[in-house]
């Protein structure tokens, strides 16, 4: 709940601030809808990964609500069917909200039942498994952006697709750095087998520095007194790298990459708000 309220006041907070034509944002109502749907989505979300990921956390983590038996897949049905109800209700007074959520949900279903049926892509192809799962995250920053233009009566411009790319370099941090590991298990699905040790360390600090290198083109040109917002999240990655490195730690920290995310989106809210 926390990760995706922050996502939707961060996100909406990082259009506001790289847009020049903004002026004066604050949260509204529409805001705390789009944290709410941003809450309900991400628990779908998590239900359609479950039903993929079956037959790995069967042999991983059997401990896990479906793979144990805690629930059965027709539970998750149920739950996928009325919650996607319910947030297109929820989001009906927005023109263009509606239909980027059907298709994001849709696409989801889409891709749960390619892998069902067709066996594709493998659980264990880890890069053409994000790639295929990528479209359902940017039609959430879409849907996010769609309400910040409503918000704001304001047109789409180039400046959307920057903030886009932002907090896409910025979450390829958390995607890649909570599964690296020196010695994965035997089974373990994690990015260190696609790019090894080395590069999926530099590809997790790299991502998250041209993420902050980008939002600065657009902070600085307020002043500079909004730099350290854009630059002091950048300090969690590095202080997690350094420690990975000089410790020789097992796995890089697992909480750091969520809090390196968390501590963007707010910073993403502030600089919003300096409008």
């Amino acid at each position: 709940m926390l990760f995706a309220i922050a996502w939707a006041y961060g996100v909406t907070g990082l259009f506001a601030a790289v847009d020049p034509r903004a002026a004066h944002w604050r949260p509204d109502a529409g805001t705390a809808v789009a944290a709410l749907t941003l809450t309900v989505n991400l628990l779908l979300m998590r239900a359609i990964d479950d039903v993929r990921d079956l037959d790995y956390d069967r042999r991983l983590y059997p401990d896990r609500p479906l793979a144990s038996g805690a629930v059965r897949t027709g539970d998750l049905v149920t739950l996928y069917t009325a919650g996607s109800a319910g947030l297109l209700i929820l989001n009906a007074r927005t023109p263009t909200a509606p239909a980027i959520l059907a298709a994001q949900l849709g696409y989801a279903v889409l891709v749960l039942g390619v892998h069902r049926w067709l066996h594709w892509p493998s659980g264990d192809n880890l890069i053409l498994s994000l790639l295929v799962s990528f479209p359902a995250q940017l039609l959430l920053h879409a849907y996010l952006y769609a309400g910040y233009l409503d918000t704001t009566t304001l047109g789409p411009d180039r400046n959307g697709v920057l903030a886009i790319v932002i907090v896409v370099l910025a979450s390829v941090h958390l995607e890649l750095a909570k599964k690296i590991t020196r010695t994965p298990r035997p089974g373990e699905r994690t990015y260190v087998d696609v790019f090894g040790l080395a590069g999926t360390t530099a590809i997790a600090v790299v991502a998250p520095a041209l993420s902050t290198g980008l939002l600065l083109v657009s902070v600085v040109r307020s002043g500079w007194a909004w730099v350290p917002l854009a630059v002091v999240p950048l300090a969690l990655p590095a202080l997690a790298a350094w420690r990975f490195r000089r410790t020789e730690a097992r796995r890089w920290s697992a909480l750091a990459p969520a809090l390196y995310l968390l501590l963007t989106f707010v910073g993403y809210c502030a600089l919003g708000l300096r409008r």
